[in-house]
């Protein structure tokens, strides 16, 4: 279960195989149903998950009181309720699994106690915290930038997984549109 984090590792390079082996024993493995909920708003979040099976998806409840999905995680990425992660504070948003799901949690303490005793781990937590940014201000800017129809193509270009896995309500919401737009964004653009 931990062979696809420990090929991730491998990969960022530097690491020992102690330090591989070490931290791999600081994650846990656990299962989800599809529809399970690994965090729910209200609640602090207290790990980071590695998605190594299934997609996950981070959403918030409107004023509308409408479900708005904002992240969506497929396997072999990182997933967590960030700013309550980093704040210690209760966490606006859920995080739900879209179809059964196994991934592998590490707390925060044990995090903290990794990259405090060894520098690849802190290179490898800092990697992980830029590349959330980076994700979250690439789809601010593009939802304020960009069509609807923009979105849709950036979309099916460069994550066409979304559209053979996600329920289609759920895109919808990702894209910041109706429904009956995204049928219509669909019947329009080929792909």
């Amino acid at each position: 279960m931990k062979s696809n984090l420990e090929n991730i590792l491998k990969s960022f390079g530097g690491f020992s195989d102690e330090d591989i082996s070490f931290g791999l024993s600081n994650f846990v493995s656990k299962h989800f149903k599809k529809d399970e909920i690994l965090l729910e708003a209200g609640k602090t979040c207290k790990w980071i998950a590695f998605i190594n099976s299934g997609i996950v998806r981070n959403y918030y409840i409107s004023s509308n009181n409408e479900e708005v999905t904002y992240c969506m995680t497929f396997p072999n990425n990182f997933i967590t309720a960030y700013s309550s992660f980093i704040s210690g504070e209760k966490t606006f948003e859920n995080i739900h699994a879209l179809s059964e799901t196994e991934a592998l949690f590490i707390k925060k303490e044990q995090l903290l106690k990794l990259t405090n005793s060894s520098k690849k781990w802190l290179e490898f937590s800092n990697h992980f915290a830029e590349q959330a940014y980076v994700i979250m201000e690439h789809r601010l800017l593009t939802l304020q930038r960009e069509s609807a129809e923009k979105r849709y193509e950036e979309l099916i270009t460069n994550h066409p997984e979304y559209l053979q896995y996600v329920p289609l309500k759920y895109i919808a919401s990702y894209l910041g549109i109706t429904q009956r737009h995204l049928s219509r964004l669909r019947k329009n653009i080929a792909y």
